[in-house]
């Protein structure tokens, strides 16, 4: 049995969860969001939310866990929300925000312009002695990671010098450079 999916989800006060026909929807105090689900069971008795399985095929199995997953995070997304730093690690690199179109200096030719979806808030910090910063925090986590992704895939950070765009707290695989040898 999944020992994710056997956990209960604690609803915090301030949220309200619905069930119904294959639909979750969480109510709180960022506002709502709703999850399908399928071959799984989803009851809420006692302040918690249980998931568990119809059955015991391969498939009930798999998704057990997962709708467990996805349900606690829009749960948590209603309740506090999501937020993910991304900094800008290199010599002239740069972000501005101008409503939702984030401005991007790469050290390409060109400037990259990234439209953000309106769910999603971001801005961009610059501080003096520190790579630029870009936040990005919406009550949905699967929107907020898949954004930050799309932002991380202009510049991915590289192993010898380490610029690029990296998560804050990130730890990045360093590589000795060339040696030579006489």
């Amino acid at each position: 049995m999944s020992r994710i999916g056997k956990n209960p989800i604690a609803i915090p006060a301030g949220v309200e969860i619905t069930v119904d026909n294959g639909v979750v929807t969480a109510k709180g105090p960022k506002g709502v969001l709703t999850q399908n689900f399928e071959l799984v069971n989803v009851e809420v008795e006692e302040g918690n939310v249980v998931v568990s399985r119809s059955g015991e095929s391969k498939d009930e199995k798999s998704k057990h866990g997962l709708y467990r997953s996805l349900i606690s995070n829009i749960i948590e997304g209603v309740n506090n929300g999501f937020k993910t730093t991304q900094e800008l690690v290199g010599v002239g690199y740069r972000a501005t925000v101008e409503g939702q179109l984030l401005e991007l200096n790469l050290g390409y030719s060109h400037t990259i312009f990234m439209q953000i979806p309106d769910e999603v808030s971001v801005t961009a910090e610059a501080v003096k002695g520190k790579p630029p910063v870009v936040i990005f925090e919406s009550m949905d986590k699967q929107l907020v990671g898949q954004v930050a992704a799309k932002l991380r895939s202009f510049r991915p950070p590289e192993p010898y010098k380490g610029k690029g765009i990296k998560f804050a707290g990130e730890v990045l695989r360093r590589k000795a450079g060339k040696t030579s040898s006489k």
